[in-house]
C-alpha cells in the first residue's frame, strides 16, 4: 500500500468512498444528505492536507491532517486535527492503521504536538479499538451527542495522542 497527497484528480475517488459511509450515518456528524461538494469540502479543509492510500492503482482509503480548527482553545496551533474513511471494500485490511501511522508522522514532521480526533463515534468499535491501539486516549466524553440511525443517541469521544 502507498500513501501519497491527494490531487484534485483523486476528489471522485475520495467521494466513491466517502458517500456510502456518509449516507449510512454511523460515523460522520455530518447530515446524511450532504451535498457531494459539501462533504469535499469538509474532507478537505483550508490549510490542511488530504492523503490517499491506495493498492493496485485503486483508492482505498483518504485522510486529512489540518491545524486544530473550530475552537480558540489555547493550544493554538500546536495541536492537529485529523479525520480517516476507509473503502467499505477494504475493511480489515489495514488501510486505516497505515493512514494513521502516516498522519502521527506527518503531523510530527509539521511541528505539532499532538493530535487530536474530535469526534469518535462510540459505537464505532472497531475505529474506537484502533485508535486506542495507535495510542490515543480519550480525553472528552460527549454524552448522547450522536444521532445514530440505529441506536438512537449516542456518545462521541475526544481522542488525542501527544506527538
Amino acid at each position: 500500500m502507498m500513501i501519497r497527497p491527494a490531487t484534485s484528480n483523486d476528489r471522485a475517488a475520495i467521494w466513491a468512498i466517502f458517500e456510502p459511509v456518509l449516507r449510512a450515518g454511523e460515523t460522520f456528524e455530518l447530515p446524511r444528505d450532504t451535498t457531494r461538494e459539501a462533504a469535499l469540502a469538509f474532507w478537505m479543509p483550508p490549510g490542511g492536507e488530504v492523503f490517499v492510500a491506495e493498492a493496485g492503482g485503486a483508492v482505498l482509503g483518504s485522510f486529512y491532517v489540518c491545524a486544530h480548527r473550530g475552537t480558540r482553545r489555547a493550544h493554538g496551533t500546536s495541536v492537529a486535527n485529523a479525520g480517516y474513511i476507509t473503502a467499505v471494500t477494504a475493511t480489515g485490511r489495514g488501510v486505516a492503521r497505515s493512514m494513521c501511522a502516516h498522519s502521527i508522522e506527518h503531523a510530527r514532521t509539521r511541528g505539532f504536538h499532538a493530535l487530536q480526533l474530535n469526534f469518535v463515534v462510540s459505537t464505532n468499535d472497531r475505529a474506537v479499538w484502533l485508535w486506542q491501539a495507535m495510542g490515543f486516549a480519550t480525553v472528552e466524553r460527549l454524552a448522547g451527542a450522536f444521532a445514530h440511525p440505529t441506536h438512537g443517541k449516542v456518545d462521541a469521544f475526544v481522542m488525542v495522542r501527544t506527538l
